[in-house]
């Protein structure tokens, strides 16, 4: 009888613990550039004068805001677009082994 077990030669390795780590960093970062690009657009349109506007200053900083909202969504769980990609380049690693 043959054993159908798989040898150590043909299991996947596992990636190290830092390199996932990187990898969630880098699809944060992925997560939180799309987001921002996303928000963009809501904010185009909005006049910045007024009683409580910040007038042109806030019109320079509006782009630092959205990317902040960008990123504190990812930190708050994001919409899952970090964990898609993380699988995709675990697996993009697999092929590569």
């Amino acid at each position: 009888m043959t054993d159908l077990t798989v040898s150590p030669l043909t299991q996947p390795i596992a990636p190290k613990p830092a390199e996932t780590a990187r990898m969630r960093e880098t699809a944060n970062a992925f997560e939180a550039s799309f987001l921002s690009q996303m928000l963009k657009p809501m904010f185009e349109g909005l006049q910045t004068d007024g009683m409580f506007g910040g007038g042109e200053a806030e019109g320079q900083w509006r782009s630092f805001m959205i990317d902040a909202m960008a990123k504190q969504t990812v930190k708050a769980g994001g919409i899952g677009l970090a964990d898609q990609v993380v699988a995709q380049m675990l697996k993009m690693q697999e092929m590569g082994q």
